[in-house]
């Protein structure tokens, strides 16, 4: 079951965060408000799936050192953030620290929801990603370190015999390796065996 995914707001402006959480909900956006970074960091846990949505100018803990703060960063929870001012290097800076987009107030509705989806669709494939390179080092777990080898020069674009030779086996070895190996990855060509390894290397 797909784990649902929530919007955090985070401003100390209650106009502000009852007119953002009015917007979600005739979206069927689910929605959580903070009227304080403090307040927000109290509940900050690895559990949050979704996004945020900082002010950037708020007392005390403003939304760029919220954005900063270990706790946000360890949950790897994609934000935006929100001003009512338009400073360019105060955007620059807010994208350097990994704010996945940065809006000016008043917030147009529609730009807000687009960058919205776009942090659920991207964190969607993130999950899938490292679900499928979980699932795809735990296969490859399962391999001799002969049956790796074998693999690696597959990858690398040597054929059985050239595999034969570098190995100091038979070819006919090699073949009977590269059975084994499809078997134990549920593998059925060399094309799902190098985008499994590149999956383990993170290279896709």
């Amino acid at each position: 079951m797909a784990t649902e995914q929530i919007v955090y707001i985070v401003d100390d402006d209650a106009a502000v965060r009852d007119s953002l959480y009015e917007l979600l909900l005739s979206e069927g956006i689910t929605a959580r408000v903070y009227p304080s970074a403090a307040t927000f960091l109290d509940e900050c846990n690895p559990a949050m799936h979704g996004c945020a949505i900082f002010d950037i100018r708020m007392p005390e803990i403003t939304g760029l050192e919220l954005l900063q703060h270990p706790k946000v960063q360890d949950i790897e929870l994609p934000v935006i953030l929100v001003t009512a001012y338009s400073d360019v290097p105060l955007a620059v800076q807010a994208m350097k620290f990994g704010a996945i987009d940065f809006i000016e107030k008043p917030i147009h509705s529609e730009s807000l929801l687009q960058s919205i989806r776009r942090s659920f669709s991207d964190q969607q494939q993130h999950q899938l990603r490292s679900r499928q390179r979980f699932e795809s080092t735990q296969r490859l777990g399962r391999l001799t370190a002969r049956e790796r080898e074998v693999v690696d020069l597959l990858i690398a674009g040597k054929s059985s015999r050239e595999i034969a030779s570098e190995l100091d086996i038979s070819p006919r070895t090699v073949e009977v390796h590269r059975a084994t190996v499809k078997n134990k990855l549920g593998t059925k060509s060399l094309s799902d065996i190098v985008r499994m390894v590149l999956l383990q290397q993170a290279k896709i």
